[in-house]
């Protein structure tokens, strides 16, 4: 496939979903698991020790380098996070070592592409059974992004397929590209990019919770936390 076409992308209010992952006073979930300080210190030194993010920050990482990570802005490690923690089997533009940031224009877009792969996940254990509260987190960007909204990207887009999209990004990532802007496969008329740079994820901030609850079917229901 040709490298895709390249567009400069000035999208403010991306909605990227993030499963909740604090209680409400701010403190870790470990903290819910613990039984006194001395068990969460080595819970916690425990998590340390296998978490991909801290593992990049100290240059353990294959994927990504601690040169490519963001520190001392607002929700770094929120920002960090995607691109360390990649899924085993990687995701639709990126593979197993390094993950991408991925948003929707529109929240919408972003609910129906969240909502999509948990339900897989539920078909997998035959039970669409769940509830699950994600925090909606908005990005700015304005970069040069390479543009499949256009060309021939069908098999980049394959819903049931990530090999042609995956070897894509690794192709673009290997030319330096900065990331990919593509119609959402989950939400017909919906937009989505994947960023490949962490520094180019900016003024995230946290805005509101959405509960999504599967009550026996695949599409879940969702509401307003808070």
């Amino acid at each position: 496939m040709d490298r895709p076409p390249v567009t400069l992308v000035r999208q403010f209010d991306t909605h990227r979903l993030v499963p909740s992952r604090h209680l409400p006073r701010g403190d870790s979930v470990l903290v819910a698991i613990a039984e006194d300080e001395a068990d969460l210190r080595a819970i916690v030194e425990l998590d340390a020790a296998t978490n991909d993010r801290l593992l990049a920050e100290h240059q353990l990482l294959p994927g990504i380098g601690l040169e490519e990570l963001v520190f001392a802005v607002p929700h770094a490690a929120v920002i960090n996070a995607p691109f360390c923690h990649a899924d085993p089997l990687g995701g639709r533009f990126n593979g197993p070592e390094r993950g991408a940031w991925y948003a929707a224009f529109e929240l919408v877009t972003s609910q129906a592409e969240v909502g999509f792969h948990k339900s897989v996940q539920l078909a997998e254990i035959g039970r669409f059974e769940d509830t699950v509260t994600y925090d909606d987190y908005l990005a700015d960007f304005s970069a040069s992004f390479h543009d499949l909204r256009r060309g021939r990207v069908r098999a980049c887009l394959d819903p049931d397929s990530y090999v042609e999209s995956q070897a894509l990004a690794e192709r673009l990532l290997e030319a330096a590209s900065l990331g990919v802007v593509y119609p959402s496969v989950r939400h017909a008329g919906g937009t989505c990019l994947a960023c490949f740079r962490p520094t180019l994820v900016m003024n995230v901030r946290r805005e509101k919770t959405y509960r999504f609850t599967w009550e026996g079917r695949p599409e879940p229901v969702v509401t307003l936390e808070r």
